[in-house]
């Protein structure tokens, strides 16, 4: 019957089609659109562009320069004013139900893609069919969807339409930078929102990516799977990718008692890993230690308080300011371990200090963390000579 479609599927095929489609659009917006037109994070053979290109004007209708100049002022202008799409500045509900809106609001600004949309696609088929006439492609699939599927076509291609507004412009915009866990503490509020990037393509794993924008590889810890990476690799074994940068990993010499130059810059090189490393050596412990010491209402507070110790002041509410005052004021240690962590932090934000200025400035650091007398944060100290550009191969 003509209202079954060309290919006459049962409902379940029909199902599994329509999660292969929207999984070809993911792939094409993480891997084509944010990893390698807005960050470079790789470099993808010209026809695997543009299938990728193809797919987005058919499956969404947006315009590659479009997408990235919006994304790269995301990441200049985060949580302040000027991002298209924060839900620190907007409100979480706002870019959940309205982040198609967003975006097609500062696509309409042309100071955003003259300031951020350099280096995009601007061929004949850019210029002609893609950027000139975005809906033409939703409208033929419509088109399509009708003929192959019948009837439940328009369903079908309903779902692709909400597909990329609802998880991408919505939940990873919205909740990305609102809910979730922090692997680092870099200057947004990014989060995490699972450890496994499956359903939108490894974007769920968006603290990771705010920390490491520039790295192709979206996961860091060993539980976390990154999809878009699983098929970054597949396009490099068929040689249709090339990898240019990934996050840092962090190479430890337990033998190395030295804290020197090559320690210095080993440490600026991994100081997320390393500040992530501070919260799990010395702040945890000591805040576990503490509360064993103090009484009902102050481990209440302690539990409350806890993660702020190692948040990123910037964003810090004034209610949290309050709060970690009033646990700082009380205890000691607690305090040290706190002024130390920022101290440590202002090391790596001198931007203007040589290396050996910086090297001095560790070094005092870890004299003075090792006369602390908090064995946690003494054992920290000496964790830090034992990071290295150049391991030792013999």
């Amino acid at each position: 019957m003509w209202y079954d479609g060309i290919l006459q599927f049962s409902w379940w095929q029909v199902v599994l089609a329509t999660l292969v489609m929207t999984h070809i659009t993911i792939v094409s917006v993480t891997v084509y659109l944010h990893r390698y037109s807005a960050h470079r994070s790789l470099e993808l053979h010209p026809a695997l562009q543009h299938f990728f290109r193809f797919w987005l004007w058919l499956t969404t209708g947006m315009v590659t320069r479009e997408w990235t100049a919006i994304h790269r002022k995301h990441h200049a202008k985060c949580e302040t004013p000027d991002d298209p799409h924060s839900p620190v500045q907007k409100g979480l509900w706002k870019v959940l139900s309205q982040g198609a809106e967003l975006y097609q609001a500062e696509a309409a600004n042309q100071e955003t893609l003259d300031t951020y949309g350099k280096h995009c696609p601007d061929d004949w088929l850019e210029r002609n069919i893609y950027s000139r006439a975005p809906y033409a492609g939703v409208t033929l699939l419509a088109l399509i969807d009708l003929a192959l599927f019948g009837a439940i076509g328009i369903t079908v291609w309903a779902v692709q339409m909400l597909w990329i507004p609802l998880l991408a412009a919505g939940v990873i915009n919205g909740i990305g930078h609102a809910l979730g866990y922090r692997n680092f503490e870099c200057k947004d509020a990014a989060t995490n929102i699972l450890p496994w990037g499956i359903l939108i393509g490894g974007e769920e794993l968006h603290n990771n990516h705010h920390t490491y924008p520039s790295s192709a590889k979206l996961s860091v810890r060993p539980w976390e799977f990154d999809i878009g990476w699983m098929w970054i690799r597949l396009f490099s074994m068929l040689r249709l990718a090339n990898v240019r940068r990934v996050a840092p990993v962090p190479v430890r010499e337990p033998n190395k008692t030295v804290l020197d130059m090559d320690s210095a810059r080993a440490l600026l090189s991994n100081r997320f890993q390393v500040m992530a490393q501070y919260r799990r050596m010395v702040i945890a412990p000591l805040v576990k230690a503490e509360r064993e010491r103090v009484d009902a209402s102050m481990q209440r507070l302690l539990k409350r308080t806890k993660k702020l110790l190692w948040r990123d002041t910037d964003l810090l509410k004034p209610q949290h300011r309050e709060r970690l005052d009033r646990i700082l004021a009380s205890n000691q240690r607690l305090q040290l371990i706190y002024q130390k962590r920022l101290e440590l932090q202002q090391i790596w934000s001198r931007t203007s200090s040589s290396g050996q200025e910086r090297l001095h400035a560790l070094r005092e650091w870890c004299q003075q963390a090792e006369a602390s007398g908090i064995k946690a944060l003494q054992d920290f100290a000496d964790s830090l000579r034992t990071y290295t550009l150049q391991p030792n191969r013999g």
